[in-house]
């Protein structure tokens, strides 16, 4: 059993940055899969970013050349840095982590609003 917490969210402007972590714990095996998913009230989950074992990143287009997606696979550990925030950023992030089994993590809300 795989567990992932997250931190980092808040509170930003427009404009500003965040960056969010999240750390998995448990049987984790190699090969796998870290990414982020974003939820906002009344719309599905949608993908934001993910990292394979191997580095190999892919992005939404809505935050390409904003968000910057990144692990320490010695920590089981992914980083989203987030950077030019819109308020339609707006949601609760969710880390997983795909390998023999799907985890997810309780979310951890981001607001961007002035």
């Amino acid at each position: 059993q795989v567990q992932l917490v997250e931190s980092g969210g808040g509170l930003v402007q427009p404009g500003g940055s965040l960056r969010l972590s999240c750390a998995a714990s448990g049987i984790i095996y190699s090969g796998n899969i870290m990414g982020w998913y974003r939820q906002s009230p009344g719309r599905p989950r949608e993908l934001v970013a993910y990292i394979t074992s191997t580095g190999v990143t892919t992005y939404a287009d809505s935050v390409k050349g904003r968000f910057t997606i990144s692990r320490d696979s010695a920590k089981n550990a992914v980083y989203l840095q987030m950077n030019s925030l819109k308020p339609e950023d707006t949601a609760v992030y969710y880390c997983h982590l795909a390998s023999r089994v799907s985890s997810w993590g309780q979310g951890t809300q981001v607001t961007v609003s002035s």
